[in-house]
């Protein structure tokens, strides 16, 4: 029954055990692939090795320690920790040669004669060597082999671990020199620690009297702070009451001021009136009387308010105060004399008098205006009170609170002469205690063994490391083991099936369908075979290694997705480069196992298998079997190298469906 799909290099039709060939070619790489190296340790009891013991047993205390012997009973027997899964055989040196020569022994292991010299040389008196044991594999090994020394340095660690620990531990006495010589340090700083200590006693023992004063100081404190609150009120009482009695003279001034101001404007007055009659009557001599009378009850007002004015009011303010009472004298003395003159020059011309009273008009008024600017001065003076009785408020207040602060402050000063008491008796029980330690420490010091340090170096350092295995390998095959098997046999199953399959179309050239539709068509059963090619890889890895369903499931996905990328990869690969692109797909196989096995590879080689779509698929599945990350990542990846192949498979075709006249004549079969 044939197919209709087009064959590739052949117009012979594809048929059904094609289909099966190309479908079981992944299966059947990964199956034995997998059969054969998946996780070869567990099949190592197939192998033969040789032991070889050439120990001479040693004696210490009287008994004799064949360790040799322990050591090969261990590996043939194995251990707690490790049991044994190789086929011993007890072998002599040149039998071991020529069974490692002719292939009978697949390893051997050889305990030199120094084996148990060496293991006990941690005893005092001797010199320190680590013991070994020598692992050999034939020169023509496979790679196998190295998980094979693995298996024999495993169990000749873990079965010598606790033998070699004991010996030691009965004969050797570690090195102490430098934790005797810190003892010993830490025994003298422990004495200064004691003796600080003390003396921190006798300290914190005066500390509660110092305390004590300080409450002392605070209460006196306190007190003094009531008593400035209590002289403050006086101040503040005295304050306002001065403002209150400058504030009645103020006004008792103005009034004297407005007195003059009409008795200049009388005698203004007047003189005018004298100018216009010209004739001295009764009416000049009543105003020059009524004049000197007022001038002599202004000064005498003056003279009292000056005579009380240091017991209410400032100095500057009397300072004025005295020379307004001067003027007002001169102005008595004026009118005074005014009045006798006028007696006396009663046929004096008029135009002098009229002058005269002018004058007194002038010096009344100059009276009246002093008198004014006294009563602003006064005013400002209350204000000052004023403010002074407010000032002194405030420092009460503060006083008061300064008062508390101090009374408080008296209080937990008693309260912290209480701590610092019992602080002194916790200082001295520390300073007995931190004796008790020194004497302690200097008795440690003293029960150490001391060892030199180039002893102490050598024993450290075989202690640590007592048994060593010479020729050692690394098991090649791990978690990744599965990944990139199946991988690998994917890639080639893609391979495979172009090798079967046309990649572009024959009828290309004389189709009318799209590009694309041609490219697709090519590509849809490679892709359906790519799928099922992925689900019977995935089986077999299950059936190998029965990983439980959810990261199966996950796998089997990856390898789906990767068949069909795989598939389209390849096609394109096929469209683009002919036969040779087949071989550039084996070097992409080629290149993954090289890059997959060991992280040593050169660099270039790892970036360029960085750059292929085989490393999105092993990421993914190694993704799927283990904690790794990335399996987002690796579907993304392939499905971008989906896309991006059946772009280019596109370009191929559309490049095929062109075609010169030449070439026409020329056409043979596509070789494709």
């Amino acid at each position: 029954m044939t197919l209709p799909i087009e064959r590739s290099r052949s117009r012979r039709p594809i048929t059904w055990i094609t289909i099966v060939g190309v479908l079981l070619l992944p299966v059947v790489i990964g199956g034995i692939l997998v059969a054969a190296l998946y996780n070869p340790v567990e099949r190592l009891d197939s192998l033969t090795a040789a032991i070889v013991n050439d120990d001479e047993p040693v004696t210490i205390d009287g008994q004799t320690v064949p360790l040799g012997r322990q050591l090969t009973a261990g590996l043939v027997e194995g251990s707690d920790e490790l049991d044994s899964n190789l086929t011993w055989t007890i072998s002599n040196a040149d039998d071991a040669a020529s069974g490692l020569a002719d292939g009978t022994y697949a390893a051997v292991i050889t305990i030199p004669e120094n084996f148990s010299a060496a293991a006990t040389s941690t005893r005092p008196g001797e010199v320190p060597e680590q013991a070994t044991i020598e692992v050999q594999t034939p020169p023509d090994s496979l790679i196998v082999d190295d998980a094979i020394t693995a298996q024999v340095a495993n169990a000749a660690a873990s079965t010598m671990g606790s033998e070699l620990s004991s010996v030691y531990l009965e004969n050797v006495l570690l090195g102490f020199t430098t934790l005797g010589d810190e003892l010993g340090t830490a025994a003298d700083g422990a004495t200064q620690l004691a003796d600080g200590a003390q003396q921190a006693a006798d300290g914190a023992a005066e500390l509660p009297g110092g305390i004590a004063q300080l409450g002392d100081g605070a209460s006196q404190l306190s007190s003094g702070a009531g008593q400035l609150a209590d002289g403050a009120g006086q101040l503040a009482g005295g304050a306002t009451s001065l403002q209150s009695g400058l504030a009645t003279i103020a006004g008792k001034t103005r009034e004297a001021a407005g007195g003059a101001q009409q008795l200049a404007d009388g005698v203004n007055g007047g003189a005018a009136q004298l100018e216009q009659t010209g004739v001295v009557d009764d009416r000049l001599y009543a105003a020059a009387d009524g004049s000197a009378a007022l001038s002599t009850g202004v000064s005498d007002s003056l003279d009292q308010l000056v005579a009380n004015c240091a017991a209410a009011a400032t100095p500057d303010f009397c300072a004025q105060l005295t020379e307004a009472a001067a003027v007002a004298t001169r102005a008595e003395a004026a009118a005074t004399g005014t009045s006798a003159g006028l007696r006396e020059f009663d046929a004096g011309a008029t135009a002098t008098f009229a002058a005269q009273f002018r004058t007194i008009g002038g010096n009344v008024a100059a009276l009246g205006g002093g008198l004014t600017q006294l009563a602003g001065g006064i005013d400002q003076s209350a204000a000052g009170a004023g403010q002074l009785a407010t000032g002194a408020s405030g420092i009460r207040d503060g006083a008061d609170g300064l008062a508390d602060g101090a009374s408080q402050l008296a209080t937990g000063a008693g309260q912290a002469a209480d701590g610092a008491t019992s602080l002194a008796d916790g200082v001295a029980q520390l300073a007995s205690g931190t004796g008790e330690l020194a004497s302690g420490l200097a008795t440690a010091s003293g029960s150490i063994p001391s060892y030199t340090d180039d002893e102490a170096t050598d024993l450290a350092g075989v202690v640590a490391d007592p048994v060593a295995a010479e020729g050692i390998g690394t098991s090649l095959f791990g978690a990744s083991a599965v990944p990139l098997l199946a991988m690998l046999a994917l890639w080639f199953g893609g391979l495979g099936t172009f090798i079967a399959l046309q990649a572009v179309s024959r009828r290309a050239l004389t189709s009318r369908a799209p590009s694309a539709v041609l490219a697709l068509r090519s590509l849809l059963p490679a892709a359906g075979l790519g799928v099922a090619q992925g689900l019977l890889v995935a089986g077999v890895v299950q059936l190998a290694a029965s990983y439980s369903w959810a990261e199966w499931s996950v796998f089997a996905a990856v390898c789906v997705v990767a068949g069909v990328a795989f598939a389209a990869v390849n096609q394109a690969l096929v469209a683009v480069f002919g036969g040779a692109g087949r071989w550039i797909a084996a070097l992409v196989g080629v290149l993954g196992v090289a890059t997959g096995v060991v992280s040593t590879a050169p660099g270039v080689l790892s970036d360029i298998a960085g750059l292929m779509p085989t490393t999105p698929a092993y990421q993914g599945m190694l993704a799927a079997l283990t904690s790794a990350s990335g399996l987002g990542a690796a579907f993304a990846g392939l499905i971008i190298w989906s896309l991006g192949a059946l772009v280019v498979t596109i370009i191929a075709v559309a490049r095929r469906r062109t075609i010169t006249a030449r070439a026409l004549l020329q056409a043979g079969p596509a070789t494709a």
